[in-house]
């Protein structure tokens, strides 16, 4: 071999090493780098006032938002996420604003949600429930495009609800649900060992049928937090518990179905809520507001960030469907979690 090549050789074999150094590097400063600016910046406990409408600063009409499924994911999204919906912790420490905030005189809740977690939904309507008993202030609702099953929950103590035409919403009910996928894995000759202490401690595990002792203790549980939730619709809309369970089977109705059933007051849109909110309760002069998050102007910027650092929607999406707990839990929801 001649000394060209050797020369060549060496430099070809300098940039190799040169850039694999270089790449690990890069990839570490990447993750410093994410790492440093995740932790100076948690949008999920951060929000602000946003003012729509000016007024009188001493009444103020709060605007909130449950957008999304009504569930505390845990998960303190940062900048680097692009993930847009509810946030649990966020919207309760909203609702403490306003406890804390005598200038606030009424409350307009916007609710599209297909409803969520049982402990999450009580969660709110607890929250919602000691602000009209300590602050004595009303609350309005209007429904988007969809308030069912947990997101009817968190609108039944509402003062006045209103809904459009096409709204989506009842579902008045509970589920639970699990996967037996043990015929499947017995397909394919998969056995699975379990050491537990008890007879229920892998209670609706996937890998075996459900007993019938087994169905029966979970249906009282689902049957206790049911009567939970007729007991709180029965409150809020003044109605019996009997006449809430003659349409409590689960039924999903439009607004206008809504509205004869008893569960909505008036069909119309959130202006039309704030309208009468503000006419109803002598609040034409109070300045509205709505809280935001820095998340609606970090969305944008995430994607392309997201982009820069490798990330990418579908990496995302399955490493939060491998990291997801699979225990099955009681849900105030209709439709899929």
């Amino acid at each position: 071999m001649t000394a060209k090549r050797w020369i060549a050789l060496g430099i070809a074999a300098l940039l190799f090493v040169v850039s694999t150094i270089a790449s690990i590097m890069w990839s570490f400063a990447k993750l410093d780098f994410k790492k440093s600016i995740d932790s100076a910046i948690n949008v999920s406990s951060t929000y602000e006032r946003q003012v729509l409408g000016t007024g009188n600063p001493a009444k103020k009409i709060a605007v909130l938002t449950v957008n999304g499924t009504i569930q505390d994911t845990g998960d303190s999204s940062s900048i680097f996420s692009s993930e847009t919906t509810y946030n649990h912790q966020n919207f309760i420490k909203q609702l403490d604003d306003i406890l804390d905030d005598h200038q606030v005189k009424g409350v307009l809740l916007k609710v599209n949600s297909p409803g969520g977690g049982t402990n999450e939904s009580k969660q709110i309507y607890e929250k919602l429930k000691q602000i009209k008993k300590e602050r004595n202030i009303p609350i309005y609702v209007s429904m988007g495009s969809m308030a069912a099953s947990g997101g009817y929950y968190i609108s039944a103590p509402a003062d006045k609800i209103f809904a459009d035409e096409e709204t989506i919403t009842g579902s008045i009910g509970v589920i639970m649900h699990g996967m037996d996928y043990s015929k499947l894995a017995k397909k394919y000759g998969i056995e699975f060992n379990t050491i537990k202490t008890g007879p229920y401690k892998d209670i609706m595990s996937g890998s075996r049928e459900m007993t019938d002792a087994e169905k029966k203790l979970l249906q009282n549980m689902v049957d206790d937090s049911y009567n939970r939730f007729v007991k709180v619709v029965a409150d809020g809309r003044g109605m019996s518990v009997k006449e809430v369970k003659a349409i409590a089977d689960g039924r999903i109705m439009n607004g206008s179905q809504a509205v004869k059933a008893g569960l909505v007051d008036e069909l119309g849109y959130s202006e039309d809520a704030l309208y009468a909110l503000k006419k109803e309760n002598q609040l034409e002069d109070a300045e509205v507001y709505e809280y935001t998050s820095s998340q609606d102007w970090t969305s944008v910027f995430s994607s392309k960030v997201n982009t820069l650092l490798g990330g990418s929607v579908e990496k995302e999406a399955i490493s939060k469907l491998l990291l997801k707990n699979s225990a099955p839990r009681m849900m105030y929801l209709y439709g899929e979690e």
